[in-house]
């Protein structure tokens, strides 16, 4: 990839927002008020962003939110004007960056294609040719000439997302607004991605899915605070991002010490007759617990432990569950036990027992995280890969010009 040509540079790219710390509503406010002046406050959202991207590249971008990941793109896509440095992009430009943009909601889905094509270069007559092959992508047949104001979100995404990837671009750039999607249309995109990356499309995409960013991406960057802290290997990238991502207010968490709700008593891994082991051979059963104790009542919990190899990469996980349903709330001073036992999958080497809890129905307050609570030492296989599956082999041969000639 570094002999390419450039598609994309950026060198010190700079955005600042300015925002008003008294807003006049009324006229009567300004009659009242003439000579008072507006006073703001200055975010800086990009500070000196630096990178390239060439061409034939699949580049991701990932940050946590408030890093500046969409005002840099949006700061591509020309939708915002920038404060400082120089944006370079060689070729046409498609972005796909959000819900709505571009889209007016009182014509029909005819219209805004058409319209849209157009706009992204594409010939009316283009337009035209490609219209069914964009509402069939979107499987809008039934609403083609139905209001966009009527069309759900995920409506609107198919068919922003299908116009998008018919007006040939040289470069696109997608956000985050693929989540909206349902998971029939998210793999439709999966599979685009994949025709894509084939054709040696460039493209930046930003996004929250790590599996996204490793598993398409032959790049990526990490933005934190407006600045640029990790470019390179997206699979490194991906892990930056999480463990900036698990590093709430107490960072300590991450080096496994307890948090004010919930702490991690104990967590070990026996043999089946409950001794305490610290090694064990391949397809050998053992059994991985945890001990937690709440310090503060907990609504809702959710506790999850895995196994991760010295590279912190993640082999399994499990999560817990009374009789299938969600944990009950937990009371200060209460402990909870979860354990697992599992046929050793493992191949030769270390392995770590991490350990999290979060808070609420859908999961999304972390309490604590600790990726190193324990570890186990397996032996005896040489795998040519993490785990062993079992499979069972099916092998069949033919000869079609054999049976032809027959």
């Amino acid at each position: 990839m570094t002999t390419a040509p450039i598609a994309i540079r950026i060198e010190e790219l700079r955005k600042t927002f300015r925002i008003p710390e008294h807003r006049v509503h009324t006229l009567k406010e300004r009659t009242l008020h003439p000579l008072r002046r507006d006073k703001f406050d200055e975010f800086e959202v990009l500070k000196g962003v630096s990178f390239e991207v060439v061409q034939g590249e699949f580049f991701g971008i990932v940050g946590r939110n408030g890093s500046g990941k969409s005002t840099l793109l949006k700061c591509l896509a020309g939708i915002y004007r920038t404060d400082g440095g120089t944006i370079a992009v060689a070729g046409r430009l498609s972005p796909f960056i959000e819900l709505g943009v571009g889209f007016n909601p009182d014509l029909t889905a005819r219209d805004n294609v058409l319209i849209n094509a157009v706009m992204m270069g594409l010939t009316p007559r283009e337009a035209r040719a490609r219209l069914d092959e964009i509402i069939s992508f979107a499987e809008l047949e039934r609403f083609v000439d139905q209001k966009l104001k009527n069309y759900s979100s995920g409506m609107q995404v198919r068919l922003a997302f299908a116009v998008m990837i018919q007006s040939d671009p040289d470069v696109l750039l997608i956000d985050e607004v693929l989540a909206v999607g349902d998971a029939a249309f998210q793999q439709k995109c999966i599979d685009v991605f994949y025709r894509l990356r084939g054709e040696g499309k460039t493209i930046v995409l930003v996004t929250h899915e790590m599996g996204l960013v490793e598993r398409f991406c032959h790049r990526a960057l990490k933005l934190s605070g407006g600045k640029i802290t990790h470019i390179g290997d997206p699979a490194e990238i991906g892990r930056a991002y999480l463990s900036e991502n698990f590093a709430t207010v107490d960072s300590s968490h991450l080096q496994g010490s307890e948090s004010a709700q919930i702490r991690l008593v104990d967590a070990w891994v026996t043999d089946t007759s409950g001794a305490r082991i610290d090694a064990v051979s391949f397809r050998e059963w053992l059994r991985i617990h945890v001990v937690l104790e709440a310090r503060q009542p907990i609504s809702r919990p959710g506790v999850s432990i895995w196994l991760s190899n010295e590279d912190g990469v993640r082999v399994f996980a499990a999560g817990a569950r009374e009789n299938g349903e969600a944990l009950a709330d937990l009371e200060a001073g209460e402990r909870l036990e979860f354990s697992i036992i599992v046929q050793n999958p493992l191949s030769a080497g270390r392995y770590y027992v991490g350990c999290g809890v979060t808070q609420g129905s859908a999961g999304l307050e972390i309490l604590l995280f600790r990726n190193r609570a324990a570890d186990i030492v397996s032996y005896g296989a040489d795998l040519h890969s993490l785990v062993n599956v079992e499979f069972e082999p099916s092998v069949t041969r033919t000869h079609p010009q054999r049976e032809a000639i027959t």
